[in-house]
């Protein structure tokens, strides 16, 4: 063979592009084969099945299943961080503006529908066995409770850390709780009862604001 007929190699640029279309390929398969199959009987075949890829590519890309589960929980995140993040950068400069974009943006159905919300689950029930999701989890959580924390401190101008820290904390836990009844009791618990309850809450805790 004459080097006129080798095939001729992809540049580095479409070989990483069409790396990262895999890659995302695969976490997005993986995220659909927990949905449909929960975590423990989610393997290397029933993601690529889900992407219509050989498990080999799989096992290329990302080595054994925690490797794969532990990069689909990061994408998880990841999605979920731009899209509040995306909610804060677009609100008006105010603290209540600011602070209600957020919550609005948490039941979003972008991010906060029932097929996501029993991939979250599944995750977080697997914490205290798999120290990867929980570092992943602890680090993700942190950063939107600071950003909560910044925007509550606003309204704390003077001495008001302890203040801006507990409440917080508190609409954070409050989140996350609807987001759980959301889930067991999507009848009687929607998104938008979620965004009430939650101004509610922040009309008593806040009321010369809210």
């Amino acid at each position: 063979m004459t080097a006129t007929d080798r095939p001729a190699k992809k540049p580095r640029k479409e070989r990483k592009e069409n790396a990262d279309k895999r890659r995302k390929q695969l976490l997005e398969a993986a995220l659909a084969s927990i949905e449909h199959n929960g975590l423990a009987k989610t393997t290397l075949a029933t993601v690529a099945n889900e992407a219509g890829l050989s498990q080999g590519v799989a096992v290329f890309y990302y080595k054994s299943k925690n490797g794969l589960l532990t990069a689909a929980l990061e994408h998880l995140y990841q999605h979920y961080e731009d899209h509040w993040q995306a909610a804060l950068a677009g609100a008006a400069p105010d603290p209540k503006s600011r602070l209600l974009a957020l919550v609005e943006a948490d039941f979003a159905e972008e991010v906060c529908n029932r097929a996501i919300l029993s991939v979250w689950f599944s995750f977080w029930g697997e914490q205290n066995f798999t120290p990867q999701y929980a570092s992943l989890t602890q680090h993700f959580d942190n950063n939107r409770v600071e950003a909560i924390e910044r925007i509550c401190q606003e309204f704390f101008p003077e001495n008001g850390d302890l203040k801006a820290r507990e409440l917080s904390e508190w609409i954070d836990t409050l989140t996350d709780g609807y987001w759980q009844r959301m889930y067991l009791f999507p009848e009687s618990c929607s998104r938008q009862t979620a965004i009430d309850g939650t101004r509610a809450f922040l009309s008593r805790m806040l009321p010369d604001h809210f």
